[in-house]
């Protein structure tokens, strides 16, 4: 076969490994965002295809997604909702993944489906459910995050700025109880296949409280249709937000939305981060 059947997207060593665990892999399709340096690659092996991802070694996302694939997808893999893991290697910064079919969700009336919606809740459950622990320090960390999203490079407005400093300062962390957490659970993560929903990327996993796994969603697909959060909770089981830290969530949601955009060059979620920011600031 062709020493650059990778078309030189991996490095010599990646793609000799890749070797030793497919047979006689080929490239199907480059689908990466193209916004950061992580690479995802559909690849075909004796017939039978995948995913594999790699990034450099300063993106933490590939890291969260080794941790996720290695303790934490096993409830949704129980129910053929996510991705098996098929090889890894954390040295090398490769992750092999069964491919899943279906058509992502996001820009398509599955979006807007309430069915969808509902069992996005009851595979959001699958995964929450698995484990909860306190955490005595995740607000305060959370809020000095929310900070330095401040302090970089951004793109938001002075009085918007001003006013997020003075709720940050104000606002008292306590302990909190948190669970595993998707991080980006919105249809741009959902795929449908013949009516079923299936997750990918676990790039933001981390142990968090539940509610912030709806942030996209109640700033996006929710924010004008509330029968589609209605639906997502009848399979979720519950409302996880809380009337005392939502808001918050929401800020910071926000604030990270619309200065990670403006520093990878997406534009249109940058306009969205902005409009969450607004919209947050209303709850204060």
């Amino acid at each position: 076969m062709s020493a650059n059947w990778h078309r030189g997207l991996l490095a010599d060593p990646q793609a000799a490994l890749v070797q030793q665990w497919l047979s006689s892999p080929l490239l199907v399709e480059d689908l990466s965002w193209g916004l950061t340096d992580t690479r995802v690659l559909r690849l075909r092996s004796l017939g039978r295809e995948c995913i594999l991802k790699t990034a450099g070694s300063a993106n933490l996302h590939l890291g969260r997604e080794f941790k996720a694939h290695a303790g934490y997808t096993a409830p949704l893999l129980a129910h053929g909702l996510t991705a098996a893991l098929r090889h890894e290697d954390r040295a090398l910064r490769l992750l092999l993944l069964d491919y899943l079919p279906g058509v992502l969700c996001e820009r398509t009336s599955s979006a807007d489906d309430p069915e969808v919606h509902e069992q996005a809740g009851r595979a959001l459950q699958l995964l929450h459910g698995q484990y909860a622990k306190v955490d005595e320090g995740y607000e305060k960390n959370f809020i000095a995050n929310g900070l330095k999203w401040l302090d970089a490079e951004h793109r938001i407005e002075p009085s918007f700025v001003a006013a997020a400093r003075k709720i940050f300062a104000d606002y008292r962390p306590e302990p909190v109880l948190v669970v595993p957490t998707h991080g980006d659970w919105q249809p741009r993560n959902w795929l449908i296949d013949q009516g079923k929903l299936r997750v990918i990327d676990f790039g933001r996993f981390a142990f968090r409280p539940a509610e912030s796994d709806l942030a996209r969603l109640s700033a996006q697909q929710w924010r004008e249709h509330p029968e589609l959060a209605t639906a997502f909770f009848r399979g979720y089981g519950q409302d996880p937000r809380e009337l005392r830290s939502w808001p918050i969530v929401q800020l910071r949601e926000a604030i990270g939305t619309a200065a990670w955009a403006y520093q990878v060059g997406d534009t249109a979620f940058e306009i969205q981060g902005h409009r969450m920011l607004r919209d947050a600031l209303e709850l204060f």
